[in-house]
């Protein structure tokens, strides 16, 4: 890798997004000159923020957070919320020691397990696949028996 002499700057613009499609495009259709002209004139390039490039799911929107961690370690690192689905779907998360032992030690003294989230397909906080998990996790250690569920 050669190394350059000249000056470099790398600057992050979080929440700036590209698009060249114009309608309700707020960045597009402002008057920017100096970003006009570094653009035209200086060495740049585009980063994919979301999804699998930056380890989360496919179309998944990312934030400053996750492309600050990306940047920082120069790879994907894989979101706690990919990292979830993958355990949920090869089953691993089922025969988590922590909740499982949680699960056993709330049915060995008769007692309500609790499960509290946001309950939301949005994926950005939480996402409801892994609220609904931790509740066929409980299902399955209290023999299968139905959870009565108490949304506000």
């Amino acid at each position: 890798m050669s190394v350059s002499k000249k000056p470099m700057v790398l600057v992050i613009l979080d929440g700036y997004g590209y698009r060249e499609d114009q309608q309700d495009n707020a960045i597009f259709n402002a008057k920017t000159p100096v970003m006009d002209a570094l653009w035209a004139q200086r060495p740049h390039t585009l980063i994919d923020a979301s999804g699998l490039e930056v380890g989360l799911p496919d179309r998944q929107m990312g934030n400053s957070e996750v492309g600050h961690v990306n940047l920082g370690a120069g790879r994907i690192v894989y979101q706690d919320l990919t990292r979830l689905d993958v355990e949920i779907k090869e089953r691993t998360f089922f025969a988590n020691p922590v909740l499982t032992s949680a699960v056993e030690k709330a049915a060995a003294a008769g007692k309500a397990v609790h499960i509290m989230g946001l309950l939301s397909a949005g994926g950005v906080h939480s996402h409801e696949d892994h609220i609904m998990a931790m509740v066929e996790a409980g299902r399955r250690k209290r023999g299968g028996q139905n959870l009565p569920a108490r949304l506000p």
